[in-house]
């Protein structure tokens, strides 16, 4: 895995045998707030008008859109509920190198640095705001008696994982989401609004990350 710095100066890992950064490289930090943040939790919370919220992350990858989601929540008094599907997760170290707690308060980044090896083996408290899980599995064997609020789909670009894109996933994972539920990802194709559309949800286009023109977000029936 090699750092590479983005264009807003926040880090990403190159994945050599995916062939695809873990974020954008026109800047990590700024695509996790535009495209999971603010068009994902913030929409969810100012639609449904709730205080607290429960996440299914598919591709926990380096944990930036959790940390970055913790701040928030954290800054707003929201209760987080918080479970990301990775079936590779990364080591502490590699994760660290990224310098990821730099970019929120202290105490969150040293939070989430000592709860993400408890988090790869069960759910475990990461402050009294926010509970954090990382379920070690393969996304179509992931199982949860919980409904979620929010789906953040942060999995590698469908060119280099077709299969994370597939109906047969999408139907697996949209099942964990509540009834007006929220679903977004960073990209947007004709196959994948057709897979949402069919699967029963209403398909909004929202405007991209830097770099990306437009990114899609679902609402379940």
């Amino acid at each position: 895995m090699d750092i590479v710095v983005t264009a807003d100066g926040s880090r990403t890992l190159y994945h050599a045998a995916v062939g695809e950064n873990y974020h954008s490289k026109h800047g990590a930090e700024q695509e996790s707030k535009h495209v999971f943040l603010k068009s994902g939790l913030q929409f969810f919370l100012t639609k449904d008008k709730v205080s607290k919220a429960a996440i299914l992350e598919v591709g926990f990858g380096t944990g930036l859109n959790f940390i970055l989601t913790a701040e928030y929540c954290m800054a707003h008094n929201i209760q987080l509920d918080y479970c990301g599907i990775e079936a590779y997760p990364l080591p502490l170290e590699t994760i660290s190198q990224l310098q990821y707690s730099d970019l929120v308060p202290e105490n969150i980044g040293l939070d989430f640095q000592n709860a993400y090896p408890k988090a790869l083996l069960q759910e475990t408290v990461v402050n009294h705001n926010i509970q954090l899980q990382v379920a070690h599995t393969l996304v179509m064997d992931f199982n949860s008696s919980k409904q979620f609020d929010v789906i953040y789909f942060d999995a590698f670009a469908a060119v280099h994982q077709p299969e994370m894109w597939s109906e047969e996933t999408l139907t697996h994972v949209t099942k964990f989401l509540k009834p007006g539920g929220v679903f977004v990802t960073y990209a947007i194709t004709g196959n994948l609004k057709r897979a949402m559309k069919a699967l029963g949800f209403t398909i909004e286009k929202a405007p991209g990350a830097p770099g990306k023109r437009e990114m899609l977000r679902a609402i379940k029936l």
